[in-house]
């Protein structure tokens, strides 16, 4: 597909190192190259849980969302929303090769985001959810690269694996992560502020391309966190939300934002998380 005028040639960045170094990204700040389109996906490990869609048209609109379960239907989604081209962003485990423990990218994660409560989940290929992983599986059933040295676009198609408590704190400036997960001691009555805090911070940050304050759908889900009478209303919304959030970083991807930094690499795996935090240390615990 042709670019549009005023984008420019997209070239191969340098690959990112280990250490968590940014990635270079050619072209950084020119949003619209072309006709991608960006897609935001909270997969579940597995086919039985629910797995959240978030769908952007080529200028960071949102368009479509909601949640399903099969790989079926999330192949019958991406082939309705997100034709084509696509960045597709997936809080999932990706690329896992180690056979037990946990990946560089985690420990990493864990190390500069733990004391925000933010640290990863350990991801290996003895726990059958990851041998493989069904991100992997679906990259490959849709032909995304999943290297992120790989440059979205002229016929390519890209995945990248993200998480979106590290993502939460450094887009929104927070002291910790928000609540709103199901946890130990948390309930209706402190949820359901966390998730309208949620709303409130995804509408003032990525309203811009999202458009959030314009969808009829955004304005369902936050109706549905208003009015939840019950923890299930919260969860039956969750997985959606968070996709929201993971297409708005797909759209930073595809759109080469400087302030994407890969934690890992693309052999042994990795995270991409949008900044970094000075002086953060510990390895506390997870969100």
């Amino acid at each position: 597909m042709a670019a549009r005028a005023g984008c420019r040639a997209r070239r191969r960045p340098r690959r990112p190192r280990a250490d968590g170094t940014r990635v270079g990204h050619p072209g950084a700040g020119v949003p619209g190259c072309g006709l991608t389109r960006y897609l935001g996906v909270d997969l579940a490990w597995g086919p039985r849980a629910r797995t959240g869609l978030a769908a952007l048209d080529e200028q960071g609109r949102l368009v479509a969302s909601g949640a399903v379960r099969s790989d079926d239907e999330i192949a019958a989604f991406v082939a309705e929303h997100v034709p084509g081209e696509v960045v597709a962003a997936l809080d999932a485990p990706l690329v896992v090769r180690n056979p037990t423990g946990r990946r560089r990218c985690e420990a990493l994660v864990t190390a500069e985001f733990g004391r925000f409560h933010a640290g990863a989940y350990p991801a290996n290929r003895s726990n059958p959810l990851f041998d493989p992983p069904r991100a992997q599986t679906l990259a490959e059933r849709f032909g995304w690269a999943t290297d992120p040295g790989v440059v979205p676009g002229a016929g390519t198609s890209v995945a990248i694996e993200v998480y979106p408590h590290p993502a939460t704190v450094l887009l929104f400036g927070l002291a910790t992560v928000l609540p709103y997960k199901a946890r130990r001691g948390r309930d209706l009555a402190s949820r359901r502020p966390a998730f309208g805090a949620l709303l409130d911070h995804l509408e003032r940050v990525c309203d811009e391309p999202l458009r959030l304050s314009a969808s009829p759908r955004w304005a369902e889900l936050r109706a549905v966190v208003a009015r939840a009478a019950r923890a299930s209303e919260l969860e039956r919304v969750e997985d959606e939300i968070d996709a929201v959030l993971c297409a708005y970083l797909a759209w930073l991807w595809g759109v080469r934002d400087p302030r994407m930094r890969v934690l890992g690499d693309g052999v042994e795996g990795y995270i991409v998380v949008p900044g970094t935090v000075v002086g953060a240390s510990g390895l506390g615990g997870v969100g």
